[in-house]
C-alpha cells in the first residue's frame, strides 16, 4: 500500500458500533465493565482511548512500524524515551538539534545522572571515542533544526548496532511522506505531531513509532505510568490532518524548492540552508534517503546582523513571525531568540546558528505570493 492510501486508510476501520467512516471522538474518561475483569478492551482513558488508539495505529502504518504511541507533545514523547535509561547511562546526540530537546536533555535529565554528548554526525568513524559500556542511545534529527544538515540514517543504525545502542530519530522535519527511518534501521521514530502530521497549527502532540516489541512494552508502561497522553479531540484533529499529509507535503516541497531558488539567487542573501541544492554538503545522502527535500530552510543575509534579521521578519506580510512549523501557512522565525534560545550562545554558534539566521517553514500558499513577500521584506 502506497503512502497516499495509507494516510487515509492505514490502521483504521469504520466505527464498529455505527459504521461511521470517521473515527469518533470518544470524549470519555472511563468505560463501563460487564463484571470484574470483563471489559471491551478499554478501562481508563489515560491507559487507552479508542480515538487515540486509532491514531496510534494509523501512525504505525504510515511509518511502517508495529507500535504507535501518542503523547501530549513532542517533548513528552522524548521524555518517555529518556525515561527508559538509568542513572549512569550515556547518550550521543547530534549537536545541531531543536532547543527544547537540548533543554530537556541538559536541564532535566542530566541532574538524574544521565550524560549527554553533543557532536557532529557526518562521520561515524570518528565517534568511537565517545562510546563506552554505558552508552545506551544515539539520538539524531534529520534534517536537523535549524541548519538542515542531513544525517545518514543507515550509517547511524550501523553505528548504534555495532555498539549495542538504540537509535532514535526525530523525523519531524521530513514527515513519513519524505522518509521512514524504521526502514533504514532506526529503533524509535519520534514526531512532533504538532507540525506536519497535524498540519493546521491547531494541536500540540507527540508520537513514537517502534517495531521492537520489548522497546514498545517499556514505552507503553512509561506512557501509562507517567500519564503525558493526548486527549481524544487532539487525536481526532491529527487523524484528520494526516488524511491530507501527502497532498500538503507535495505542495510544501514544490513551494520550498521555488523559495530556496529565489533566496539563493538574491544578491542580498548570503547563504541558504536547504538539502535540495546539489552543493549542500549532505545532498547525496538526502537524495538517497528522502523522497523530496521538504519545505524547511534557513538563510542569512549578506548584511550579517541581528538587526537585519529583525527587520526582515518584522516586514513580512504573508509569512507570519511565529514559532512552530509544518502548518499550511508560511512561518518565519529567528532560531537564536525563539526555538533555540535555550541553547547557550556559544553552543549555538558552534553549530552555525548565528543571530542573523532566519528559519522558514514554507506553507502551501501560491509560491508567487510568498516570493513577492520575501522580496519586499528583504529589499524594503
Amino acid at each position: 500500500m502506497k503512502i497516499g492510501t495509507k494516510v487515509i486508510h492505514g490502521g483504521l476501520i469504520p466505527d464498529p458500533s455505527t459504521g461511521a467512516i470517521m473515527t469518533p471522538i470518544y470524549q470519555t474518561s472511563t468505560y463501563v465493565q460487564n463484571s470484574l475483569g470483563e471489559h471491551k478492551g478499554y478501562e481508563y482513558s489515560r491507559t487507552q482511548n479508542p480515538t487515540r488508539h486509532a491514531l496510534e495505529n494509523n501512525l504505525a502504518s504510515i511509518e511502517n512500524g508495529k507500535h504507535g504511541l501518542c503523547f501530549g507533545s513532542g517533548l513528552a514523547a522524548i521524555d518517555a524515551v529518556i525515561k527508559m535509561l538509568n542513572p549512569g547511562d550515556e547518550v550521543i546526540s547530534t549537536s545541531d538539534l531543536y532547543g527544547g530537546t537540548y533543554r530537556i536533555f541538559t536541564k532535566i535529565f542530566e541532574k538524574y545522572g544521565i550524560k549527554f554528548h553533543f557532536t557532529e554526525m557526518t562521520d561515524f568513524d570518528k565517534l568511537d571515542d565517545l562510546v563506552n559500556e554505558n552508552t545506551k542511545l544515539v539520538w539524531i534529527e534529520t534534517p536537523t533544526n535549524p541548519m538542515l544538515n542531513i544525517i545518514d540514517i543507515k550509517k547511524a543504525s550501523s553505528f548504534a548496532k555495532k555498539h549495542n545502542c538504540m537509535l532514535g530519530v526525530d523525523n519531524t522535519f521530513a514527515s513519513p511522506y519524505l522518509q521512514n527511518p524504521l526502514d533504514m534501521g532506526a529503533d524509535i521514530v519520534m514526531h512532533s505531531a504538532t507540525k506536519y502530521l497535524g498540519g493546521h497549527s491547531d494541536v500540540v502532540m507527540g508520537a513514537l513509532i517502534i517495531n521492537d516489541d520489548e522497546i514498545a512494552e517499556q514505552l507503553y508502561f512509561i506512557q501509562n505510568s507517567s500519564g503525558a497522553v493526548c486527549g481524544p479531540m487532539d487525536s481526532f484533529l491529527v487523524l484528520r490532518g494526516i488524511k491530507t499529509l501527502h497532498l500538503r507535503m507535495q505542495r510544501h516541497c514544490e513551494n520550498g524548492a521555488k523559495i530556496a531558488e529565489f533566496l539563493e539567487s538574491h544578491p542580498a542573501v548570503d547563504k541558504v540552508y536547504w538539502p535540495g541544492f546539489e552543493n549542500h554538503p549532505n545532498h547525496k545522502v538526502a537524495k538517497s534517503q528522502m523522497r523530496d527535500f521538504g519545505g524547511m530552510m534557513s538563510f542569512t543575509a549578506v548584511e550579517d546582523s541581528y538587526e537585519t534579521a529583525k527587520k526582515i521578519v518584522s516586514s513580512v506580510r504573508v509569512f507570519s513571525l511565529a514559532e512552530s512549523l509544518g502548518g499550511v501557512e508560511s512561518l518565519c522565525g529567528h532560531p537564536a531568540s525563539m526555538t533555540h534560545a535555550s541553547i547557550p550562545k556559544e553552543e549555538r554558534e558552534k553549530t552555525g546558528i548565528k543571530d542573523s539566521m532566519i528559519r522558514l517553514s514554507v506553507g502551501i500558499e501560491d509560491a508567487e505570493d510568498l516570493i513577492a513577500d520575501l522580496k519586499q521584506a528583504i529589499e524594503g
